[in-house]
């Protein structure tokens, strides 16, 4: 079930870039920069499938609804 919509992917995606390049350029490091790298990856991943599994619980959606 997808619940993410296309300007939450563009956010978390945003999101991911500027962790990356704050990483690799060594503004961030060490342990916070490990764990701010792995939420990165998470933000790619979830976007890319296009599901929050933290969102599910509580019934969040950014996809546009549908009309009939």
């Amino acid at each position: 079930m997808k619940n993410i919509g296309n300007t939450d992917r563009i956010i978390r995606i945003a999101i991911a870039i500027v962790i990356s390049i704050l990483f690799a350029t060594d503004i961030i490091s060490g342990t916070l920069g490990i764990i701010l790298l792995l939420v990165a990856i998470v933000l790619v991943v979830t976007s890319m499938i296009s599901t929050c599994p933290l969102y599910l619980p509580f019934g969040i959606s950014t996809c546009k609804k549908e009309k009939h």
